[in-house]
């Protein structure tokens, strides 16, 4: 039942689909520079991991669902870019840290939204997101439900016993979730070689008779393809999946790794900058002649005003009340 994924994308680019998939990388890329740049001014603390050269793979992926489906990544499926309040009482998840303080913790990176089917997860847990996944599966199976679930995961998840536990009794109880690992090669800062005796990883879809393929994580048509007919069969046969998307994190792990200068080459950096999937998308898009250049800097103009709204916004919030961090505590 596993496969790789070696044909051209077949989606028929239309000028409303490049316009949609274009806007939310853009969207996602300049939230992340923007989030860097206030880190880097004091104004983000405690921990920041940016999703620099994986656009492709979310936007791609929650392309195909519908809105009462469910997956864990945000900003795909929300436009306007939604307000956050860098800490304050304006913050989705009112993201509490000590008046005058830099916020710390997780909570700021996974801020669920119940209004688009987001179901949350803190960085910490960056091995938890298949045991979460299949457990909303099974919750929409037993209701009944035809919505399907995506979630996302790094090849640093696979050792772990929750990948393989999840995968396990998704095959077991045909949930209909998909699972997708964004394989970027070095997990947190070790080369998958070290870390998996088997590096192909859609290939452990095997071991559970689980459909699975494997797929170019930086061309956001390909993932669109390989995803829609993973959704689909996970919707009419309750179906799950494995799609690995062989991506590349442009950043470091975290703003405590800048560059992953550690474990991996410049050379190697530059050369995989070369695959940027926004470049590779636009210029997609202006060779079949969809978008124009006049489209292109509209859309670079759009983002650019909501970042920058939602970064005065943020910076203008207030601090929030010193008595809200005994709220929410249910232990004298």
């Amino acid at each position: 039942m596993a496969q790789t994924k070696t044909a051209a994308p077949s989606t028929r680019l239309e000028p409303e689909l490049a316009r949609r998939l274009l806007t939310q990388m853009q969207l996602i890329r300049r939230f992340e520079e923007k989030a860097a740049e206030m880190y880097a001014l004091g104004k983000i603390g405690g921990f920041l991991h940016l999703y620099i050269g994986q656009e492709a793979v979310a936007v791609g992926a929650i392309s195909t669902l519908r809105p009462d489906d469910y997956a864990h990544r945000l900003l795909p499926r929300a436009w306007p870019l939604p307000r956050e309040g860098l800490g304050s009482p304006t913050g989705h998840g009112r993201a509490l840290r000590p008046p005058g303080r830099p916020q710390q913790g997780q909570g700021r990176l996974h801020a669920p939204l119940r209004q688009e089917r987001q179901f949350p997860r803190r960085a910490r847990d960056r091995r938890r997101p298949p045991a979460l996944a299949a457990g909303a599966a099974f919750a929409v199976k037993y209701q009944g439900g035809d919505q399907v679930v995506q979630c996302y995961f790094g090849d640093g998840a696979v050792p772990e016993g929750e990948f393989h536990e999840a995968m396990n009794l998704a095959a077991l109880w045909k949930l209909p979730v998909i699972f997708i690992c964004e394989n970027n090669r070095y997990a947190m800062g070790t080369a998958i070689h070290r870390a998996l005796a088997r590096t192909e990883i859609w290939r452990f879809a095997e071991h559970y008779g689980m459909y699975a393929e494997a797929v170019d994580g930086m061309d956001v048509l390909a993932i669109r393809d390989v995803v829609a007919r993973a959704v689909e069969r996970a919707r009419r046969d309750k179906a799950p999946a494995l799609i690995e998307a062989r991506t590349y994190r442009f950043r470091g792990h975290s703003m405590r790794d800048p560059a992953g200068a550690v474990y991996r080459t410049r050379e190697e950096v530059e050369r995989e900058r070369q695959r940027d999937p926004i470049a590779l998308f636009t210029d997609r898009c202006m060779r079949d002649g969809v978008l124009t250049e006049a489209d292109l800097a509209a859309i670079e103009k759009a983002i650019n005003d909501t970042v920058d709204e939602a970064v005065a916004f943020a910076e203008a919030s207030p601090e929030p009340p010193a008595e809200w961090l005994l709220t929410d505590v249910y232990k004298d």
